[in-house]
């Protein structure tokens, strides 16, 4: 079996992890021991509070019955273009609300809140769907593609839209979930990097270890990632109106509701954002560098039922490109490496030229039982989850291997609280939750390490007895209690209508102060006037802005 080189002459650098240091099983790694008590002496162990997270909720706007909102993004909520806080993600009513990055979750939880609130002030009669799974949708005409004004960027960021209804069906551009961003601090890699004899007179070898460091934590997160829809997974059921008459193994709970008996997130599952396309597209991880050619290839490489449709259908346009990806944030996955992007810059391209400063967790469901979405021990956990992935061993995964892990991910989606269930570990089958438990405790010296630092003693090993709790009675995780409301009401339309209107007056009855909400106006009236000077300066066609961004080169620049 070949596998990919450990070395990348492409960004000069690569992060090799010794395979002979592994240990599998629950045995804690000589890396990650080392790691640990680097972290946890005293002249080092603040170096973990720096650590950055910030959440994007998306959310759907619905009318009081629940019923997908018809209305335009609300214009008191700001300018879904520029606003850095609030915008619109696929379809027009779908909503994203934007942290600023925190260095605690109660921070961005706070934030989180107070953007919510926020909204509730301008959102009429309409409120906020609870679920991630849309309830009863319309036809497919009657769904709105996200709109941000007649500037060529904005309507750049339409027409992607337009080429996402073309490729997926406009259903899927009603799903909502929770981005989890993670980074730790520079100084952290500078620690470890000097820790480990790797010298640095190299130029950029900081930048070249960080980024390889969090390609390396993707690979564990990809090993271990089925752990989170088994406990965080809280979309069980849908409604039949999502599916659109495509085939499917679903089993029916009523007249309007799907379901599995086992899942955990339907969502994450292949009825989620999945086509032929796609298919066969599976960018390695084993390198920064293979990471970004798999994702350039596709980027660049025509796929022919794109092809016969075209950019443009009676002259307006319908997708950015007739290829695999019409842009890279096209690749869905449950994790990326990211960079914040300049004025310009395609986000492979600031990879490329300033490596990798912060992961996106994209796999987490929305919480329907909480308001904003997603609860403080669910990042609390998440916290300790990926500074493990990110201190722990991390070989490089073989094409074969990569197999597995996805087959244990999708197993976990769709029958994670099946009695018995076993996932694939070195070859063997092993339970589920002797697995579950197994990981938990090795993550455990993580979490007392991150409690040892924090104002708040316990809160992260608090939530791993959460989670323990979870793995020994799959009644209490999120999608059996969902499923549990679900059967009661006998509708996962109704289930979800209960919940949003549940929140909708949790937010209502308690709004902000005066100055809070003073700043949020002034920054959706700053966004407004933005978006003014964006539209009345813009020069060129729309065609020509189009033929630059797709033959602008992906990487230039690797110094």
């Amino acid at each position: 079996m070949n596998r990919p080189p450990t070395h990348s002459p492409f960004f000069g650098y690569s992060l090799h992890q010794s395979n002979r240091q592994y240990k599998k099983g629950n045995t804690v790694s000589n890396q990650l021991t080392r790691r640990l008590a680097l972290l946890d002496d005293d002249a080092h162990r603040g170096l973990l509070g720096q650590g950055l997270r910030g959440i994007e909720r998306e959310t759907l706007r619905i009318d009081s019955q629940g019923h997908l909102a018809r209305t335009p993004h609300p214009v008191q909520l700001g300018s879904a273009l520029t606003h850095s806080q609030i915008t619109t993600d696929y379809a027009e009513a779908l909503l994203e609300f934007i942290t600023p990055a925190e260095h605690d979750i109660g921070l961005a939880l706070h934030r989180l809140d107070a953007i919510h609130r926020f909204a509730y002030t301008k959102l009429g009669d309409e409120m906020l769907w609870s679920e991630s799974m849309p309830g009863e949708l319309p036809s497919e005409e009657e769904i709105e593609i996200a709109w941000y004004g007649k500037s060529n960027i904005g309507m750049l960021k339409h027409v992607y839209r337009r080429g996402l209804a073309l490729r997926y069906g406009k259903a899927m551009q009603c799903i909502a979930g929770i981005h989890y961003n993670y980074s730790l601090p520079e100084k952290l890699w500078q620690l470890i990097l000097a820790s480990e004899g790797i010298q640095e007179e190299r130029r950029n070898a900081l930048r070249d270890f960080q980024s390889e460091s969090y390609i390396a934590t993707i690979r564990n997160f990809r090993r271990y990632s089925w752990l989170l829809m088994y406990l965080f997974g809280a979309s069980p059921a849908l409604t039949k109106s999502f599916l659109r008459g495509r085939p499917h193994q679903l089993e029916e709970l009523s007249n309007d509701t799907l379901y599995l008996p086992y899942a955990t997130s339907l969502r994450m599952s292949d009825l989620g954002y999945q086509n032929d396309a796609q298919s066969g597209l599976r960018p390695h991880e084993n390198s920064l560098e293979s990471y970004v050619t798999s994702l350039m290839d596709a980027v660049n490489r025509p796929y022919p039922p794109y092809e016969a449709i075209g950019t443009k259908k009676d002259g307006e346009w319908v997708q950015l490109s007739t290829n695999v990806l019409q842009i890279e944030n096209e690749y869905y996955s449950t994790i990326r490496p990211k960079r914040v992007i300049r004025t310009g810059e395609r986000p492979v391209q600031a990879l490329c030229n300033r490596g990798v400063q912060y992961i996106e967790v994209r796999c987490l469901d929305v919480d329907p039982f909480e308001p904003v979405g997603v609860g403080i021990e669910t990042g609390r956990f998440l916290d300790a989850f990926l500074l493990f992935c990110a201190l722990d061993e991390s070989p490089l995964i073989s094409a074969a291997e990569g197999q597995v892990h996805a087959r244990n991910f999708a197993r976990t989606v769709k029958e994670g609280r099946k009695p018995g269930l076993t996932l694939t570990r070195d070859g063997e089958e092993v339970a589920l939750q002797a697995w579950a438990d197994e990981l938990i405790e090795r993550i455990r010296p993580v979490a007392q390490l991150l409690d040892a630092e924090h104002n708040e003693p316990g809160v992260h090993e608090a939530s791993l007895a959460l989670q323990k709790a979870k793995v020994a009675d799959p009644n209490k995780t999120p999608s059996a209690r969902v499923l549990e409301e679900v059967r009661a009401l006998g509708s996962a339309a109704a289930f979800g209508l209960r919940q949003s209107r549940l929140h909708a007056a949790y937010f209502r009855e308690s709004p902000l102060m005066p100055a809070e909400e003073a700043a949020f106006a002034e920054q959706a009236a700053a966004s407004l006037a933005e978006q003014a000077i964006i539209e009345q300066t813009d020069t060129g066609s729309f065609d020509d802005f189009v033929a630059a961004y797709n033959s602008s080169t992906l990487c230039g620049n690797h110094s």
